[in-house]
């Protein structure tokens, strides 16, 4: 997700910039000792943005996209396990937010706005070309495609919220959609108000997507409005994969702010990006909603108890660090390490857990 700054109610508030980060908590998924690893940084002199949807390749290397303001272009980054580098794979990702590897070996993102294709995309890994699937429901232009999975039919379900850009909204809701390689593109919900991250279940029985309400479309001109629902949903899937019945609340964060990315286990256990400013770091939920384990990305900001952000374009707000985007197991050998975007770094960090990729399968 590419969010406006954030904006801590309180400007007063102080900033633990220099706090130690927590340690993790949830001994059946991480050890307490671990540690996160930086793998990478943004080092052009470019501020604002983030980096965002990690996604593992086939041969274990993990891209991920560096999201740049306005018209600077975005980029999407390869690091490879192995020799620990990290190359760009494309020096203009066309916003790419986030990415996801079909079975076919090939890379799909989805492009947002702020200057970007708002589509879906699918990149040649040899050649290093874009081939446009889709950027239209209905003869209207997508609203800024965020997030992105794949299923084991090789169908994409992407959400298409709208966080910021200059671009006018052509499509009256903010939906959650599924196409194919061919672009075919069918509504899957919009049984929400703003759709962010999104997984599915390695059964492919529940759809799970977060509600992460910001009350803005970061349009100039254009007052913020009032933050909304800030929850995680799962929706029960029929055998088309479609919506099969009402959807169900698995974790309401209140007045906090909410998830961004996410990703599955093979136990099926969510793992939430939180940019909550309190408490930043990745939240592990079973199917139900317990929580399972949480470990943080940063120390956390004090916050008052009254509703703790609102995102407003405020560049001299005290700016919390540690905020993660989204997150992503690795493959092979490295199945257990979670590889997670925060601010505008790549990290990574041992698990108890193994992830599930089902277009590995």
């Amino acid at each position: 997700m590419k969010f406006p700054s954030i904006l801590v109610l309180n400007l007063l508030l102080p900033v633990a910039f220099g706090a130690e980060i927590p340690a993790p908590s949830g001994d059946a998924i991480v050890d307490s000792s671990a540690k996160l690893e930086l793998l990478f940084t943004r080092e052009a002199p470019i501020e604002g943005g983030l980096t965002e949807g990690p996604a593992v390749g086939p041969d274990g290397a993990v891209y991920f996209s560096d999201i740049r303001r306005g018209e600077n272009p975005g980029v999407i980054h390869r690091f490879a396990p192995k020799t620990g580098e990290t190359s760009v794979f494309a020096a203009n990702s066309h916003k790419s937010n986030g990415l996801v590897f079909g079975a076919d070996g090939k890379l799909y993102a989805a492009e947002g706005a702020d200057y970007g294709g708002r589509r879906i995309s699918r990149w040649d890994m040899q050649l290093k070309e874009r081939t446009p699937i889709v950027d239209r429901f209905e003869g209207k232009r997508f609203n800024s495609p965020n997030d992105i999975c794949v299923d084991g039919k090789g169908r994409l379900y992407f959400t298409d919220p709208r966080y910021t850009g200059h671009e006018p909204r052509e499509l009256e809701h903010r939906a959650v959609y599924r196409t194919t390689s061919g672009g075919d593109v069918v509504e899957v919900t919009r049984d929400l108000t703003k759709p962010n991250g999104l997984a599915l279940s390695p059964d492919e029985k529940t759809l799970y997507v977060a509600e992460t309400n910001n009350g803005g479309d970061g349009m100039p001109g254009f007052e913020p409005g009032n933050p909304g629902p800030m929850r995680i949903y799962a929706f029960p899937l029929g055998a088309d994969g479609l919506v099969a019945g009402p959807r169900r609340t698995i974790h309401d964060f209140g007045s906090k702010f909410g998830c961004d990315g996410m990703t599955v286990d093979e136990q099926g256990n969510l793992y939430l990006a939180v940019r909550d400013p309190a408490r930043p770091g990745v939240l592990v939920l079973d199917p139900g909603g317990k929580e399972l384990a949480f470990i943080p990305t940063g120390p956390g900001v004090s916050v008052s108890s009254v509703p703790a952000v609102v995102l407003q374009n405020a560049e001299d707000a005290p700016q919390p660090s540690g905020l993660p985007s989204n997150v992503e197991f690795g493959l092979g050998d490295d199945i257990r390490s979670l590889y997670v975007t925060v601010d505008v770094s790549l990290y990574r960090i041992r698990l108890k857990a193994r992830g599930y990729h089902r277009q590995y399968r």
